[in-house]
């Protein structure tokens, strides 16, 4: 059990991170990744979560596999061409995760995806929440777009564009 993991998480409430990612910064997250799906076939999902719950922590959940559950809560996985990925990250952390469904995943692999986190952690560890993000967004939409190109007129939008908070 890491008692500093704990007390980290039952310092951060929803109100930080409400401070984080307010309604502006939500708004343009949400324009973001509209503008990312235009440019290619795929579906992003961005969730932000401020903290576990105590359970959780206790039993030693990653962020790593909270992703996961998030991705299915979310049901990243259920798109068309199984090109959904998940923008995870857990602000008590400040740790990021991506997890995309099997047909994007077996194209890149997760080295590209542990690159994209790792620069979205630089920019967090600056302060730069919104920063991070968008570039975050922009990264994976250019693997999808690298992968999945946006063919005719007719694309539907399978998920939601806006972010998550949890």
């Amino acid at each position: 059990m890491n008692f500093k993991r704990i007390l980290k998480h039952l310092s951060v409430s929803h109100a930080a991170m409400r401070r984080i990612f307010p309604r502006s910064t939500l708004d343009n997250i949400e324009r973001t990744i509209r503008e990312m799906e235009q440019t290619h076939a795929g579906q992003i999902r961005f969730a932000v979560e401020a903290a576990l719950d105590i359970g959780p922590l206790i039993a030693g959940l990653t962020a790593r596999e909270r992703a996961i559950e998030v991705f299915s809560r979310l049901r990243v996985w259920d798109t068309e061409h199984n090109n959904g990925v998940l923008i995870y990250l857990l602000l008590a952390d400040r740790k990021v995760e991506i997890v995309a469904d099997r047909g994007i995943h077996v194209r890149l692999g997760q080295a590209v995806w542990e690159t994209v986190c790792q620069e979205m952690e630089s920019a967090f560890r600056q302060g730069r929440f919104e920063q991070g993000v968008m570039a975050g967004i922009r990264s994976v939409g250019g693997h999808l777009a690298q992968h999945y190109p946006h063919v005719g007129a007719g694309k539907i939008n399978e998920l939601p564009d806006s972010p998550v908070l949890i």
